[in-house]
């Protein structure tokens, strides 16, 4: 049920692995050409998996049949499933309706309630709830950053007010809807420039963790990023966080997870983030593998972008994230900074 278009950020060894899986989510993003059979199929094709020298990947049907290949009768892979279609049609009514319960969804698409969750997970990622909620906030965060009133951007998006949203949003979000509409007005911000092995480093923190970690910047670059926060020169209650912040560079480990941030983002942003502090430390992930992680396997042009949101390097570790042929691929900070605290972490 996927889009194609990212098939090229996809590595061959994921594609392969998602073959062996018989992974449902790879669906869509590409086929298996098996050259020796003369067919293609879906990864989650039920055959016995072929072997590895006779396979070749395809972005979609029109590439694999262009090859001289055939789709295979066993998966359909050149038609949509009804499962797939059944998905589509939930998230659009999920789009169009808001939240929906299982009955709703389960009288829509002709599945049992709790066999249709599991389907619409596995596809997914994510719950039908936590599908409605995650679009939710996005719209929210849309309209806040645009310009609409907090009231009228809620109200829009299908909450009963402030309170229901920081309810469901607490612990997720950072700042608070208030906060995003205003450019961080009302929030203070504790900044210091630090020097480190790899330069200068900014390191800044409101009283609920780091919001900001970036080299080669200074209050200026703060300053754009927080518009309308007031900045403070750190004193000695942020000595012991900033020090860790700094070991988590110099010496990085697992321990640097326990350091708080608050951050802010969309609900997508928020899943990127959150999965790239689950990458174990020494490994490394491409984009698309990342993606995959996320239950939707192109949508490696969206962790991208997240990717580029991150206002906190090393803590929320975007560096451990490179190209499908194994190249460090890009970095806000330089490659040369990338590469070091990959080799720190054991993974360069």
């Amino acid at each position: 049920m996927f889009h194609v278009e990212h098939f090229e950020n996809i590595s061959d060894a994921a594609r392969w692995q998602a073959v062996l899986d018989k992974d449902r989510r790879f669906d869509g993003a590409f086929v298996t050409g098996v050259h020796s059979t003369g067919i293609y199929c879906r990864p989650s094709c039920p055959a016995r998996a072929p072997l590895r020298r006779n396979v070749r990947f395809y972005p979609g049907s029109a590439e694999a049949e262009a090859a001289g290949l055939r789709a295979c009768k066993r998966c359909s892979p050149n038609s949509r499933s009804a499962e797939e279609a059944c998905v589509l049609a939930a998230i659009a009514a999920i789009r169009e309706n808001g939240a929906m319960t299982l009955d709703q969804l389960a009288d829509l698409t002709g599945y049992a309630p709790t066999h249709f969750q599991r389907l619409f997970k596995r596809t997914v990622g994510l719950s039908p709830a936590a599908y409605a909620r995650s679009l939710r906030e996005q719209r929210v965060h849309e309209a806040l950053t645009s310009g609409q009133q907090v009231g009228d951007a809620l109200a829009r998006a299908g909450y009963a007010g402030p309170k229901q949203f920081y309810a469901e949003t607490k612990g997720r979000l950072g700042m608070n809807a208030s906060d995003w509409s205003r450019g961080g007005a009302g929030r203070v911000i504790n900044w210091a420039v630090l020097e480190t092995s790899l330069g200068d480093m900014l390191v800044a923190a409101t009283d609920k963790g780091v919001c900001c970690l970036a080299f080669g910047e200074g209050e200026a670059e703060l300053r754009a990023r927080f518009p309308r926060a007031q900045l403070v020169r750190a004193g000695e209650a942020f000595r012991d966080l900033f020090a860790q912040v700094v070991a988590a560079v110099e010496q990085p480990g697992p321990g640097s997870a326990a350091i708080p941030l608050d951050v802010k983002g969309t609900a997508f942003q928020q899943r990127v983030w959150d999965e790239l502090r689950r990458i174990p430390h020494g490994e490394t992930r491409s984009y698309g593998e990342l993606a995959a992680a996320l239950g939707n396997p192109n949508a490696s042009r969206a962790v991208g972008g997240a990717n580029g949101a991150n206002n906190v390097a090393v803590l929320i570790p975007c560096h451990r994230v490179i190209a499908a042929d194994g190249s460090l691929g890009g970095y806000a900070y330089g490659l040369a900074i990338k590469a070091e605290l990959l080799r720190r972490e054991g993974a360069g």
